[in-house]
């Protein structure tokens, strides 16, 4: 699972906590990043949204080593521990918090242009943030609120390591979270926008809060996204992870085909991914190669290698029970764009259609005449000679064919705008050129 970004992160974690609509709740978001996430919360709970302030209190001479933490209204939690190890005096300790105390006090007067706290005395509160690391930060406002009177805590995260129930001991009443990955290494590799939340749009976020209160709050609808499952994919002899969805009702199921130096977490091809799952599309995305096969840099670069496992891949796929009688389509990357079209030209492939984002199309060499799925080439305008590639490539197919350039888009479409014109040009191909297999076989 990873999400387009906070906001999106918020939607789907608000659905696991839809058990809370109707009662006495106040949503706490950590900023900066996690009051985006907890905006969203709030709306869908129909609750009051306020911010969770903490700071953190570092050892004198170590201040990356916490010996404490503040909130607002004098609270404080403090890790004797730390104090005594680090021989903390009190005339240090005090210091130390003075200086916090200064800095929490000056962001709270700016998050809420002079507006009260939330009282959370007798309350359930819900306390948000856009992830899970260490969980340091997140047991120092459990401490805050439930020193602050709150009479039930819930900690919700969109992500968090899978161990992280027992990082975060009984610091909170309940612990919700959509998403909990075995191969964790940050938390920004499971958004595709996970760009700085500045103080601006905290402030805006508790605006919003204010200028709607909670009986008359109006949130925009949103088509639920499907949940995904982790997956191990039979693909010849090897087993490769991958993750799955499939939303209901869906027509089809695209297969990406990753780049060279990438995998299934790619943020490019996972932002393509969720927009093809909110428009009813299925996808997996999965590694063409085992760990240990990675480390022979010739298996990346191997186009018949990775068609066969794309291929494979696709048969594994349309034996899954979700997936029985939806087309399928592939969606390749970069070098994983070539493997897309070799697999898509082998005989009985039955591929319902092929986007290539930024591919390198001639490395399907030959195979290109027999490619029978219609084919959607989409370059960068400013990527000259992957654009010269395609265009000689494109040449060479003799399926129905379309060459789209998206202006001012380098190789990776990191322009702004520019991955959500990719995600445009696919899904709308997929669309119009994916049907369920038992309705495609009687097509003329």
């Amino acid at each position: 699972m990873f999400y387009l970004d906070r906001r999106d992160a918020g939607r789907r974690l608000a659905a696991r906590l839809a058990h809370l609509k109707g009662t006495e709740v106040v949503v706490l978001g950590l900023p900066r990043g996690g009051v985006p996430v907890a905006a969203e919360v709030a709306g869908a709970l129909g609750a009051p949204l306020d911010v969770c302030l903490v700071r953190k209190l570092g050892v004198p001479f170590q201040p990356e080593l916490g010996m404490g933490a503040i909130g607002e209204g004098g609270v404080r939690v403090i890790n004797d521990d730390v104090v005594r190890m680090g021989r903390v005096t009190a005339e240090d300790l005090a210091r130390v918090e003075a200086r916090e105390r200064e800095v929490l006090q000056s962001r709270a007067r700016h998050y809420r242009g002079g507006r009260e706290s939330a009282d959370l005395r007798g309350r359930t509160v819900v306390v948000v943030d856009d992830g899970v690391a260490t969980g340091s930060t997140a047991r120092a406002a459990c401490r805050i609120a439930r020193a602050r009177g709150a009479a039930r805590i819930v900690l919700a995260v969109p992500v968090a390591p899978h161990d992280w129930t027992a990082r975060l001991g009984g610091d909170a009443d309940e612990l919700v979270c959509p998403y909990t990955p075995r191969s964790f290494f940050a938390i920004g590799e499971f958004y595709a926008d996970f760009s700085q939340t500045d103080d601006d749009e905290v402030v805006a976020c508790l605006e919003e809060a204010v200028d709607h209160p909670v009986s008359t709050r109006r949130t925009e609808p949103h088509h639920a996204l499907p949940e995904d499952r982790e997956a191990d994919v039979q693909a010849g002899g090897a087993v490769l992870r991958g993750q799955l969805t499939v939303p209901d009702g869906a027509s089809g199921v695209v297969l990406f085909a990753h780049g060279s130096g990438s995998s299934r977490h790619s943020p490019r091809n996972r932002f393509v991914a969720a927009g093809l799952n909110r428009a009813g599309l299925g996808t997996l995305l999965f590694d063409l190669l085992t760990e240990q096969e990675e480390i022979n840099r010739a298996n990346v670069f191997d186009t018949g290698l990775l068609a066969q496992r794309l291929a494979d891949a696709t048969g594994w796929l349309r034996g899954q029970p979700e997936c029985e009688g939806l087309a399928i389509g592939y969606f390749g990357a970069s070098t994983g764009a070539a493997a897309a079209l070799w697999a898509a030209g082998q005989p009985g492939a039955r591929v319902a259609a092929v986007v290539s984002r930024g591919g390198r199309p001639d490395l399907a060499g030959p195979r290109l005449p027999a490619v029978t799925a219609p084919t959607l080439l989409i370059v960068g305008g400013h990527d000259e000679l992957v654009l010269d590639l395609n265009r000689d490539a494109q040449s060479r197919l003799h399926c129905e064919n379309r060459l789209a350039v998206v202006p001012g888009a380098t190789h990776l479409f990191e322009e702004p705008g520019a991955l959500e014109k990719v995600t445009e040009l696919a899904r709308d191909w997929f669309a119009d050129h994916m049907v369920p297999v038992t309705h495609a076989a009687t097509r003329s």
